[in-house]
């Protein structure tokens, strides 16, 4: 059962850092909040709007508030440069921004729909 508690204590820490982070993101620069956190703009304005105590109450749940926002293999491999031979910094720049451009795509689909 300890490892049940640590695991939820662990999840809710998680969400909080998360929470606290997408607040600070949005009210920098919302326009690229929207984009680094993958949400919409009124989700974005809830997230905004959340007091302190409110921000508790929402992390203290049960679920990760975060998620992967891809999952696709490619990506993956462009990201961690799975696979290569040659280990070349132009090459891994090449790889990273092509996975950039790929995850920004599917930024504007999930806001599209």
């Amino acid at each position: 059962m300890q490892f049940d508690d640590r695991m939820m204590t662990e999840i809710r820490e998680a969400n909080l850092s998360y929470l606290i982070l997408a607040q600070r993101l949005i009210r920098a620069d919302k326009a690229q909040a929207l984009y680094r956190l993958g949400v919409s703009e009124e989700t974005a304005d809830v997230l905004d709007a959340l007091t302190p105590s409110q921000l508790m109450k929402v992390a203290a749940g049960n679920v990760l508030m975060c998620r992967f926002r891809f999952d696709d293999a490619m990506l993956w491999s462009l990201l961690t440069d799975h696979g290569r031979t040659v280990e070349g910094d132009a090459e891994r720049s090449a790889g990273r921004l092509h996975a950039s451009i790929l995850m920004a795509g599917n930024f504007d689909e999930a806001i599209g729909s």
